[in-house]
């Protein structure tokens, strides 16, 4: 099962550099229907990486506005 959990990941992580929309997507509606797996500290690490994907956005949105 150690294999396929690795697989996973790098598919998620792949999926986050390549359409971080999506991967919001898929991941709030994994929260929704197993709250039980998005508990405790996670909530605060998935502060800092809202935090940064915002300052990414902003900073890709004054390029493209460029």
């Amino acid at each position: 099962m150690g294999n396929l959990d690795e697989s996973i990941g790098e598919v998620l992580l792949k999926l986050q550099q390549e359409d971080p929309d999506t991967f919001k997507t898929l991941m709030k509606k994994a929260q929704e229907e197993n709250p039980e797996l998005f508990e405790d500290g996670i909530d605060e690490e998935n502060k800092k990486i809202d935090e940064y994907n915002r300052i990414v956005d902003e900073y890709n949105k004054k390029v493209d506005d460029g």
